[in-house]
């Protein structure tokens, strides 16, 4: 009888503890020239936002935008308030643990598309002079970032590149070696992940290369048949204030991209020459004159920097203040989830037969792409791997889900009440954890196994404010229980 209470009792801990415990959150696949819920099937259409709180200086060898749980907490409570779906990051650091992140992000409901390049030395490509710094050094931090990414299933994609090519001279040096890049990024994925990931490029917006480079990163090449992109991001600024689909010339960008084989959609939009601003444009992205061709698009950005594009101020606090930005961009999001697009959504989507890839031209206007690449200079890092720890969702605690920091809204005004992560997918917790070995068994420990000083004290607070008596023996029982959940999960 004991024995009977004891395991009953250990069953409501661990129930406790896993309250995102259930079958992983739903991967998104392409299909033709759309992205699709790889469970249910329902068409996806990305509604986010670009990410990068601090621009280029908020990623150093000590942080990234995915690496502190507490200011993801404060974030991702805005994000299901703006109504999002998607962030898009443009750096990270790979060496940094993002396993909390990742997980609040994947049971908010929120995908990431993540830029596998960074500011720093030997981690992205030299636009003008690319074979200076297309080497294993920079092959090895990509595929690092893969590796590190790769096994979240909320990692909707990679961006091989951010407007390399945005010049003559850039037009002229750096087109082959984006397609290198993707060519490199897809066979390591093909080799090393655990599902496939889509791997795309962003274009600047600039009329000169947008369509061109689209073509040339599309074509098949026999030669290297996974140098293809998966989809492709367009950053366009053209919808400024009160416009139209015609007058913007929308109409234009979904003519242009009408016959294309991969999604679009927008990696970058929203015109600031007009403040605040109005996104008319929410509206026409989400109608039925778009979404047979665009998948949705990202709202640049989420945080106040110098460039004046932002939706929310964070002051020296790390508390938040949301700008009247915001306050629009929440209305114009929260009509997409009208009924009245749920069914656009599901009727206005043409079954198409899948189109074959156009073949590579020899020539591409305002474009040079016969630039000499070196060939197989991935092999040796694809064949061996890097020495890179795997991320892979971790156990969440109650307090995790609530952010210290404060709320203003748009006129100055504290928002009372405890912000908290709302969970809407139940996250599967794996207890093999990282690829080296080192994960703990215990579910509140970090999943590299180790605490650095402040997350000792942040674990310290946590068990005080809700403390989970356990045994030594009672570790082996949840441990089993896991396991025989994990398998559930498989079947």
């Amino acid at each position: 009888m004991t024995l009977k209470v004891s395991k009953l009792a250990l069953l409501a801990l661990v129930s406790f503890k896993m309250k995102l415990a259930r079958c992983s959150v739903n991967p998104i696949e392409i299909v033709d020239q759309h992205f699709y819920d790889a469970v249910t099937h329902e068409p996806f259409f990305i509604k986010g936002v670009d990410y990068q709180p601090g621009g280029s200086s908020g990623l150093n060898g000590e942080r990234d935008p995915l690496s502190d749980a507490e200011v993801c907490a404060r974030d991702i409570v805005l994000f299901q308030r703006l109504g999002i779906n998607t962030i898009r990051v443009y750096s990270i650091s790979p060496d940094l643990d993002h396993d909390a992140c990742m997980t609040m992000m994947a049971a908010a409901g929120i995908y990431l598309l993540l830029d596998v390049n960074s500011p720093m030395p030997d981690q992205h490509l030299n636009r003008y002079e690319p074979w200076t710094s297309y080497n294993h050094n920079y092959l090895r931090h990509i595929f690092k970032v893969i590796e590190e990414f790769g096994h979240y299933n909320n990692t909707l994609g990679f961006f091989a590149g951010n407007e390399v090519i945005n010049d003559e001279l850039s037009a002229k040096e750096a087109p082959a070696f984006v397609r290198a890049v993707v060519n490199d990024m897809k066979d390591y994925i093909r080799a090393k992940s655990p599902r496939s990931i889509p791997v795309g490029y962003s274009a600047a917006d600039d009329l000169r290369y947008r369509i061109p480079l689209s073509q040339y990163l599309e074509c098949s090449d026999e030669d290297r048949p996974n140098s293809s992109i998966d989809f492709y991001g367009v950053n366009s600024y053209q919808w400024c204030g009160q416009q139209t689909f015609q007058t913007s010339g929308y109409d234009q960008l979904v003519s242009a991209y009408k016959e294309y084989t991969k999604p679009v959609f927008f990696s970058e939009f929203g015109c600031n020459i007009i403040s605040p601003r109005s996104f008319e444009e929410v509206e026409a992205l989400y109608s039925e004159e778009m979404i047979n061709t665009f998948s949705g698009g990202l709202v640049y950005e989420f945080t106040q920097e110098p460039n004046n594009y932002g939706l929310v101020k964070i002051d020296n606090d790390g508390n938040a203040h949301l700008l009247d930005d915001f306050v629009v961009l929440q209305s114009r999001y929260s009509a997409v989830e009208s009924n009245e697009f749920q069914m656009i959504r599901q009727n206005a989507i043409n079954p198409m037969a899948a189109a074959p890839l156009p073949s590579c031209q020899n020539e591409y206007e305002n474009l040079e792409t016969d630039a000499t690449v070196p060939r197989n200079l991935a092999e040796d890092l694809i064949r061996g791997g890097v020495d890179q720890k795997r991320g892979s969702f971790t156990a969440l605690h109650e307090n995790d889900l609530i952010s210290s920091y404060k709320i203003h809204d748009s006129h100055g005004q504290l928002v009372k009440g405890p912000s908290k992560v709302k969970i809407v997918n139940e996250i599967e917790v794996t207890p093999e954890g990282n690829s080296n070995g080192n994960h703990s068994e215990d579910l509140d420990s970090d999943s590299d196994g180790s605490h650095n000083d402040e997350n000792k004290e942040k674990t310290k607070e946590r068990n005080n404010a809700a403390p989970l008596p356990a045994r030594p023996a009672s570790v082996l029982w949840i441990v089993w229980v896991l396991f025989i959940f994990g398998r559930l999960c498989d079947l």
